[in-house]
Formats: C-alpha cells, sequence, structure tokens
C-alpha cells in the first residue's frame, strides 16, 4: 500500500495497536477480570473483541477484490443491520468465544499481538487502491476499512485504559486519523477549538462521556461525522 494516505492509515494501525498491545502485556489476573464501560465485556473480553475485527482483514484479502470501492469509512458506521441488537449479540458472543479459547489474560494478549502483526503484514504487501468486500457485504477501499479498524483500536483503547484507572495511550496518529474521520480536514483546528484533549473528544463523539447543552451545541457546530458503533 505505497499511496501516501494508506501509508498514514497503515502507520495509525501499527502504532496504536503496538500501544495497545504494550498496555495490557503483563496485566494480573485480577486487571483481565475488570469489567469494562463495553458491558458485559471484561477487559479481557474486550481485547478478545478488538483481535475479532481485527482477523477478518485475512479472510477479506483471500478472497477476490470487488472492481470499485462503493462504501467510504464514515459510510461504514451507518446504522442498519450491523448494529442491530443481535448483530450486537453476535458481536458479544463471538469476543467471548475469543476470550475463552485461550487459557489465561497472558495467551489471550499473545493471540492479540499475533493477529495484529499478521494482518499489517498482509496489509502492507497489497498495492494502493487495493478493494475489499467487507463480511456486511460493503465493497471498500482497503485503506478506508483499515481506517475503521484504527477507530475500534483507537475507541477500546480507551475502555480499557479506563477499566484499567490508567491515562489514555492514544497515539497520535490513530488520534489524527480518528478525529479526521469525524471532524474532516479541519479536525486539527477544529479540537483545538474545543479545547479538549483528542482522547477526551473521542470520548465525548463516541458517546463515553456526556455533552452538556453548551457542549452539544459547539460540536454540532463542528458538523461531527456521528458514527454507529455496536
Amino acid at each position: 500500500m505505497p499511496d501516501q494516505k494508506d501509508d498514514r492509515v497503515l502507520e495509525a494501525f501499527r502504532q496504536e495497536c503496538e500501544a495497545l498491545d504494550a498496555a495490557v502485556s503483563g496485566l494480573s489476573a485480577a486487571e483481565w477480570k475488570l469489567p469494562t464501560r463495553c458491558a458485559p465485556w471484561s477487559v479481557r473480553e474486550l481485547l478478545g473483541h478488538v483481535g475479532v475485527v481485527i482477523d477478518w482483514l485475512p479472510g477479506m484479502l483471500d478472497a477476490p477484490a470487488p472492481r470499485r470501492a462503493e462504501i467510504s469509512a464514515a459510510e461504514y458506521y451507518r446504522p442498519d443491520e450491523r448494529f442491530s441488537p443481535p448483530a450486537n449479540g453476535t458481536r458479544i458472543a463471538l469476543a467471548r468465544e475469543r476470550a475463552a479459547r485461550t487459557a489465561d489474560g497472558a495467551a489471550s494478549a499473545g493471540e492479540f499481538a499475533a493477529t495484529w502483526r499478521r494482518a499489517d503484514r498482509l496489509c502492507r504487501a497489497e498495492p494502493a487502491g487495493r478493494t475489499v468486500r467487507t463480511r456486511h457485504g460493503d465493497a471498500m477501499l482497503l485503506s478506508d476499512f483499515l481506517l475503521t479498524r484504527v477507530v475500534e483500536v483507537a475507541v477500546h483503547g480507551l475502555d480499557v485504559a479506563d477499566a484499567l484507572g490508567r491515562e489514555p495511550w492514544l497515539t497520535a496518529r490513530a488520534g489524527d486519523a480518528v478525529t479526521e474521520l469525524l471532524l474532516g480536514a479541519d479536525h486539527e483546528a477544529a479540537v483545538e477549538g474545543l479545547g479538549w484533549s483528542r482522547p477526551r473528544f473521542l470520548r465525548k463523539a463516541t458517546g463515553r462521556e456526556p455533552l452538556d447543552a453548551t457542549e452539544a451545541a459547539r460540536v454540532e457546530r463542528l458538523g461531527v461525522r456521528w458514527l454507529a458503533l455496536g
């Protein structure tokens, strides 16, 4: 994926995965069991979910490429059946199954590391403009689908950090990629104008931290692209 935009997304994916990988290495048995805001998942199960959503990539790359992309990264998050209660029930079950198949938290961390590194390696071998078809049937540029994986790793990284009582480790590359998806090309000025850190902006923009009326009006004026998230 030698295109400049593709390179930015690849680096955001790699760096954010590395940061989450480092954060969960060496967690205690008690920390793996801590509840997260993504009920009913524990820290270990939430990491399992992140592994599941990255692990779609190898199969997508093995499948025939669509002739052209039809859906952007922002359009991928449209509120349809993919975020319905049955679909969310499937997400919960898949994450729990993935966590359960490893012996303990350390094994879960090792599986996550192997999963994201494999996906990173495979994506880097693909040409610019590569298209893929998602499990929902969307024809997308690989770079756009990979951007949705950056969203998953970054936002759920905030969830893990909060569950552990740690400062967020959101990387600059991932923070830029996700805020640009939500706010467009002027994302840096917009976030600075709000006076929030990128982690706080992402918490606000994804409903993890409530907006008061004044904040809601300011965010609305910025034209935030609200994403449907499961």
